[in-house]
C-alpha cells in the first residue's frame, strides 16, 4: 500500500487519528471550524481515503476509523523525501537538518544516542 497522502487527505486523517472512532458529520463540522471546508469537501475527502484503503466508514452514521496509522504515514513520507531529495542518502538528510543550526549538547547527545541504537 502506497502510504502517500495529498495535504487535504492528510488533513481529514490527522481529525481520524485524534478523534476515532468518529462520524463523517462530526469531520465535517471539525473541517469547518478547523479549515473553513464546506461538507461536500470533507465527504469526497473521505470517500477519496476510503478507496485508497486508509479509511474505513461503517454504517450507522458513517462512522469512519483509520486502517493505516500516523506512523506508517510518515515514515513512507519520510522515505520519499529522503529518496526524492537526497538520493536515498540518510547522512545527506540529517547533514541538511544540522548544517545551519548550531545544536545544544543535550540535543547532541539525544542523536547520539538514537544513532547507538541502531
Amino acid at each position: 500500500m502506497d502510504k502517500k497522502l495529498f495535504d487535504s487527505e492528510l488533513k481529514i486523517m490527522e481529525l481520524i487519528w485524534a478523534h476515532q472512532p468518529i462520524s463523517a458529520k462530526e469531520l465535517s463540522v471539525l473541517a469547518e471550524r478547523d479549515f473553513t471546508w464546506n461538507k461536500n469537501t470533507t465527504y469526497t475527502v473521505i470517500k477519496k481515503l476510503e478507496a485508497k484503503g486508509y479509511v474505513k466508514r461503517e454504517d450507522p452514521g458513517f462512522v469512519c476509523t483509520a486502517l493505516i496509522s500516523k506512523a506508517e504515514v510518515r515514515k513512507a513520507e519520510t522515505e520519499g523525501l529522503i529518496n526524492k531529495l537526497f538520493g536515498g542518502s540518510r547522512k545527506a538528510l540529517f547533514s541538511a537538518l544540522v548544517e545551519d543550526e548550531k545544536l545544544t549538547e543535550d540535543e547532541i547527545s539525544a542523536l547520539r544516542k538514537l544513532i547507538d541504537k541502531e
